[in-house]
Formats: C-alpha cells, sequence, structure tokens
C-alpha cells in the first residue's frame, strides 16, 4: 500500500513538474529572434505583433529591457506583463575573435646517421 501512495505522489509531482520545465524552454531573446520564431513562442503575439517588434529593433536598436517592447506599436503594458517570463534581452552575440597562428620555424634537418 506505501508502495502505491508513493508511486501515486511521483506521478502527480512529474505531472505537475514536466509542463513547467517545457514552459522554460521557451524563452526568447527579443534581441535576437526572428519573426517566425516569436509568434510561434510567444502566446498571443501573431505575425503583425512579431514583425512590429523586429521592425522596431531593426530602427532603434536593440532592447535593453523587457519594458522597452512597450514603445513597439501594438504592445502595451498588460502585453508586457503578460509575456514578461518568456522573454530576456541577452545581447547578440558577436562572433569570437581568432587570433591567427603563425607557422612553427622550421627546424634544421638531422644529419643522417
Amino acid at each position: 500500500m506505501l508502495k502505491l501512495i508513493r508511486s501515486a505522489i511521483v506521478v502527480s509531482f512529474l505531472s505537475v513538474v514536466l509542463p513547467l520545465a517545457a514552459f522554460a524552454a521557451q524563452v526568447v531573446n527579443i534581441n535576437t529572434a526572428d519573426v517566425a520564431t516569436l509568434a510561434q513562442s510567444i502566446s498571443g503575439i501573431g505575425e503583425s505583433k512579431a514583425q512590429a517588434i523586429v521592425d522596431y529593433r531593426t530602427k532603434n536598436g536593440r532592447f535593453e529591457s523587457v519594458d522597452d517592447l512597450v514603445n513597439v506599436k501594438g504592445i502595451g503594458i498588460k502585453t508586457v506583463d503578460r509575456i514578461r517570463e518568456f522573454l530576456i534581452v541577452a545581447p547578440a552575440v558577436a562572433p569570437a575573435k581568432v587570433k591567427p597562428v603563425k607557422p612553427a620555424a622550421k627546424q634544421p634537418a638531422l644529419p643522417a646517421s
């Protein structure tokens, strides 16, 4: 009986935690996401609002905070508050600079024995 209760608790716990983990994976960087990603990943943001976000970002530069979305036409504070947990504003990742490698100096050949 105790095993059955323990199993029921584990199943109940997993049924709550797993869906939350799926939402956690849906965080979107509004400084790098394209229209399709924004529209598909954020509930309540369709193609037109997603395009407005990308257009605003292209014209005005990167978002400094999620709150800057209120400057996008068609997005108000209520919308920002509702979707805030799904958004981040990390800067675009610049490609790493690679230092050129100098060729090794030629070693003199060893005399044959």
